[in-house]
């Protein structure tokens, strides 16, 4: 079983420059001395508190995700409860996301890219996070009383996605004004709107 950590302010320190390091640099390149000397500790001090890279990665993961949920679940409380208006604050949000917080795209898709072995600690948040949200597409979509909810959450799905990594990429301007409105047209095709 995993230990609880102690988050102590040292182990705040680490976990804040690790995550600016990860989400800068990747993962695999950035080794634990220099997150030690960004969070001002010595490297004992951070295997004291975490262990192991693997369990610095896995809280980093875990505390974008938790941050991300919390800036998404004010959007839609914030948002009309119809499906269009729930569908479109989480595009609107997601492109706020990118622009504050993640010029880079999406960290979850950034750590796949370099974390896809199912047996590392990290890979069950890395895909959780995304079962997450085609869960939420489900759950919002389900609320019309839809026949096919799974299907058209699906391809939500795949065009939020989609945003995420062109808007990180640059490809596409305006990724997720796009998206949204092709989330949208999908909705009124298949008289969810």
């Amino acid at each position: 079983m995993t230990t609880e950590i102690d988050w102590t302010p040292k182990a705040r320190a680490i976990l804040d420059a690790a995550s600016e390091l990860f989400y800068a640099q990747g993962i695999h390149a950035v080794g634990v001395e220099a997150i030690a000397e960004r969070a001002g500790v010595t490297k004992r001090t951070l295997y004291d508190r975490f262990g192991s890279k693997e369990r610095l990665v896995v809280e980093y993961l875990l505390a974008r995700d938790a941050s991300w949920r919390a800036f998404l679940a004010d959007r839609l409380a914030a948002a009309d409860s119809s499906v269009v208006a729930q569908v479109s604050a989480v595009f609107d949000a997601s492109h706020v996301w990118a622009a504050e917080r993640g010029p880079k795209g999406c960290s979850m898709i950034n750590a796949h890219a370099e974390i896809s072995d199912p047996a590392h600690p990290a890979y069950p948040v890395i895909v959780g996070q995304k079962r997450w949200m085609l869960e939420l597409f489900t759950r919002i979509v389900d609320s019309a009383g839809t026949r096919a909810p799974g299907a058209i959450a699906a391809r939500l799905m795949l065009l939020h996605e989609g945003a995420l990594v062109a808007a990180g990429m640059g490809v596409v301007e305006d990724a997720f004004d796009e998206a949204r409105s092709l989330a949208v047209e999908l909705l009124r095709s298949e008289r969810v709107a």
